[in-house]
């Protein structure tokens, strides 16, 4: 199973860029975790762009469609996700009924150098997920002190947010299983 990563963040270096890779580590056997660089060149969700898709949006699109699922890992600032990720969601959502986002399974992860981990970045994207019809695993992961968790081979040193990462796959895979079964029975009955 393939699950496209995408870290909220625009710095190289950036604790959602290396939680997104401690998580690739942390995968079970048969599941792949591909972390999307692309963020930065995408323009500013702009209506008017549609008829003319940028390049930029069509890999984004590219990327989701030929993933299985979704994993988001997304830093807090002023108390809400950042403007690139929301971006992202923004584009791949469009056109309306075309949405790369519809019916792809997601999982969630924020993280933040505070104590509370970035939690209303997490509820922001879980609610936006809810519009563009992503079915999302229901655990909130937020992982606050993440400066004080990861180790400088882009590991996790932290145990319990080990296993809170490996848990959180784990669901996001079974909602895969979930997501499928429904399609096909979707299918067989009509």
């Amino acid at each position: 199973m393939r699950v496209l990563v995408i870290h909220g963040s625009l710095r190289r270096d950036a604790f959602t860029t290396r939680l997104s890779r401690a998580a690739a580590g942390l995968a079970q056997e048969g599941l792949e975790l591909d972390l999307y660089d692309g963020l930065e060149g995408i323009p500013g969700f702009n209506q008017d762009l549609e008829p003319d898709v940028p390049a930029t949006v069509e890999d984004l699109r590219k990327h989701l469609d030929s993933a299985d699922a979704l994993l988001v890992v997304t830093p807090e600032y002023n108390a809400s996700a950042p403007g690139a990720l929301k971006n992202a969601i923004d584009w791949a959502s469009r056109p309306h009924g075309e949405s790369a986002l519809a019916g792809k399974p997601a999982a969630i992860i924020s993280a933040s150098p505070m104590p509370f981990g970035g939690i209303w970045a997490n509820q922001q994207i879980r609610k936006a997920f809810t519009i563009t019809g992503t079915p999302t695993v229901e655990r909130e992961v937020a992982i606050g002190k993440i400066d004080e968790k990861l180790a400088e081979d882009d590991s996790l040193n932290d145990s319990a947010t080990q296993e809170l990462v490996k848990t959180l796959l784990l669901e996001l895979e079974e909602l895969v299983g979930e997501v499928n079964q429904g399609a096909e029975e979707e299918a067989a009955a009509a």
